[in-house]
């Protein structure tokens, strides 16, 4: 019975990290649903961009004060966990504090009390980000995309991470009680009090009896370790997953400049042949739909932003269209993606096909998920692209769908259609001959 706790532990890890790579492994091959493209050019510049964006949050700051309550959670809780691996070994060989072994006590004293300064940080931002969410309710926490899932989803986060940190505050403070107690039990380490859990420290040492002390000590021991396991595996169906996603996502940025437009390689192709620039060479099969309809259609990369997406709102709250009380918002564009590719990855894991699978359900271009009505409202600014802390590109997703409207179901506005065929016959968006397109700068001149 004394290795019980160590195969308890054991299993529950080892439980863990099977549901977490089953997880990981099924994301990642919803984002290979997407299409190619060629992001592993100009390593030194994404390196950059990754370590800009992604781990110094350089977009975080244009607002200072959530900027430093997220940094508090961000760094806090990364940093607090480390403690994690001193709870891992001792899990595994059924040892208690295995660190004061390997450090002095002094020094492990001082790390200790500054993980708990970051674990009280971490709950201060938590209680702030709780209280503008569910008190001051911020316009861009209101939006009916989070009705539901996304904003429960959003408050079960904080409330999971302001106890995993008030479990290591009462963990270390019932075992400071212990170790000044005398009773046949050499489990607890001398190592004093620590910074915050010593506040704690006079209320656990009215309970006389050591048992209970014991007790809340392994209670809090083990709820903070089970806990990180399962925060761990529940971050992965949660917003949160950008905690992880976030390195990747900036690395694998588009390093052109925001606005420039790509052209379709398929259309090029096909002007370049009718203009007698290139040969038909035969192995290159004629295009079967233009733009995108459903995820399949759209990049690799595009599936990653809709993953990436830490659903902040940020983006919709700088998107003009949706300021001016239009339907789109981009935070919605890429929920909507994220979740169908989700769909698409269930009907996949029950046996079906890639084809079957697309054919089951709506299509990401459907009333149920993006609408001809928010795809007309972009005005292509960027401003979305522009405000996400993580560089995701929802007018990609947008521009895309837009193209299947025009070439595939010829459904876009009338006023377009003309602007369309006047840039075709005319080479610019009004209806005068070519020749008369710098006559401007005549009366300029004058």
């Amino acid at each position: 019975m004394a290795f019980l706790p160590q195969i308890i532990f054991i299993l529950a890890f080892g439980t863990a990290f099977f549901l977490i790579r089953k997880r990981v492994l099924r994301i990642a091959k919803n984002i290979q649903l997407g299409k190619p493209i060629d992001r592993f050019d100009n390593a030194p510049a994404r390196w950059q961009t990754m370590f800009l964006i992604a781990l110094g949050q350089k977009k975080m700051f244009h607002r200072p004060i959530p900027a430093f309550l997220h940094l508090l959670i961000y760094v806090g809780f990364l940093l607090v966990n480390i403690e994690v691996a001193e709870i891992v070994l001792d899990g595994i060989l059924g040892t208690h504090r295995i660190a004061t072994n390997l450090l002095p006590i002094g020094f492990y004293s001082f790390l200790i009390s500054f993980f708990e300064f970051l674990a009280v940080g971490v709950i201060v931002a938590c209680v702030a980000f709780l209280v503008r969410r569910n008190v001051m309710k911020l316009p861009r926490f209101v939006k009916p995309e989070l009705k539901g899932w996304p904003m429960l989803d959003a408050n079960l986060i904080l409330i999971i991470e302001i106890v995993l940190m008030l479990c290591i505050l009462t963990m270390n403070a019932a075992d400071t009680v212990l170790q000044t107690r005398e009773f046949d039990h050499n489990h607890y380490v001398k190592t004093g009090g620590f910074l915050f859990s010593s506040l704690l420290v006079p209320i656990l040492s009215g309970i006389e009896d050591n048992n209970v002390l014991i007790f809340i000590e392994r209670f809090g021991w083990w709820a903070h370790i089970l806990g990180i396991m399962a925060f761990a595996l529940y971050v992965t169906y949660s917003k949160h997953l950008h905690i992880f996603l976030a390195f990747p996502n900036t690395y694998f940025s588009d390093l052109t400049p925001k606005g420039k437009f790509e052209n379709m390689a398929s259309v090029t192709r096909e002007v370049q042949l009718a203009m007698g620039m290139i040969q038909d060479d035969g192995q290159t099969p004629p295009p079967t739909s233009f733009g995108a309809d459903d995820i399949n259609d759209l990049s690799w990369k595009n599936l990653m932003d809709a993953y990436s997406c830490t659903e902040c709102g940020r983006c919709t709250a700088a998107c003009p269209a949706n300021i001016t009380g239009k339907k789109l918002s981009p935070r919605k564009i890429m929920m909507d993606t994220r979740d169908r590719a989700e769909e698409i990855g269930n009907f996949i894991e029950k046996g079906k096909t890639l084809e079957e699978a697309l054919e089951t359900g709506n299509k990401l271009y459907s009333e149920q998920y993006i609408s001809k009505e928010e795809l007309m409202a972009c005005t292509t600014c960027n401003a979305c692209a522009e405000a996400c802390p993580i560089n995701i590109d929802p007018v990609s997703i947008i521009v895309q769908m837009r193209q299947y409207v025009a070439m595939e179901e010829s459904g876009t506005p009338p006023a377009w259609n003309s602007m369309f065929q006047n840039i075709e016959t005319s080479f610019s968006p009004w209806k005068f001959s070519p020749s008369d397109r710098f006559n401007w700068a005549d009366e300029v001149n004058k």
